[in-house]
C-alpha cells in the first residue's frame, strides 16, 4: 500500500512565509513559490517529506548540511537563507529563482546546442568548485537541480544531500545505502 500523498501548503504559512503554490516536488519533499512576508520578496520553500521529518537522525543531519550550503556564495548558486520548523513543518528557504530546469529544457527540446552545453558545464563547474572549496560535495548532479532563467544565467540548485567532506560524521547516508538519482 503506497505512503499518503504529502500535504499542499498552499494557502498556509510557513513561519513568515506565505505559501502561495507548489512549483515541484522531488524525493525529499515539495517545493513551494511563497512570499517572505517581512522582506516582501519571493523565495522558494521546500518542505520536507513527512518521512524524513520524522526521522530526527536525519534531521539533524540535514540541518547541518543546509547550513553549510547557506554558507556558499556564488553566482552559479541557488542561495539557502534558512531551515525553519513551524508546526511540525521542516522546511528549507532558498532564493526563488524564476525559470526552467535543464529537464524541462531538455523534454521541450530534446537537444541543445554544443554552445549552450559549454555554457551549463561552466557554470554547474565554476558552481561546483566553489562547492568543494568550500568542503560540501552535491552529490545529486542531473537535469532537475540545474535551473535556466529567461537570461541564460545558469544556477544548481538542492544541497539537500550534500556531503560536508570536512565535517566527518555530518554524512547523510549510511553505509550500503544509495542517495540521489540512480540513472545520475
Amino acid at each position: 500500500m503506497p505512503p499518503p500523498p504529502e500535504p499542499d501548503y498552499s494557502g498556509t504559512t510557513v513561519g513568515e512565509f506565505a505559501i502561495l503554490r507548489k512549483i515541484g516536488q522531488g524525493g525529499m519533499g515539495q517545493v513551494f513559490l511563497a512570499e517572505d512576508i517581512n522582506a516582501g520578496r519571493m523565495v522558494a520553500v521546500k518542505v520536507l517529506a513527512k518521512k524524513l521529518a520524522d526521522d530526527h537522525q536525519f534531521l539533524t543531519r540535514f540541518r547541518r548540511e543546509a547550513q553549510a550550503a547557506g554558507a556558499l556564495s556564488h553566482p552559479n548558486i541557488v542561495t539557502v537563507y534558512d531551515v525553519v520548523e513551524n508546526a511540525g513543518h521542516q522546511a528549507v528557504i532558498m532564493e526563488y529563482i524564476e525559470g526552467l530546469t535543464l529537464r524541462e529544457v531538455l523534454d521541450q527540446k530534446h537537444r541543445i546546442s554544443p554552445s549552450l552545453t559549454i555554457h551549463i558545464g561552466m557554470a554547474i563547474s565554476s558552481a561546483l568548485d566553489a562547492a568543494h572549496a568550500s568542503g560540501l560535495v552535491h552529490r545529486d548532479i542531473k537535469p532537475g537541480n540545474i535551473l535556466i532563467t529567461p537570461t541564460g544565467r545558469v544556477m544548481l540548485a538542492d544541497f539537500g544531500i550534500a556531503k560536508a567532506v570536512n565535517g566527518g560524521e555530518s554524512d547523510l547516508t549510511n553505509q550500503n545505502i544509495m542517495m540521489g538519482t540512480a540513472k545520475y
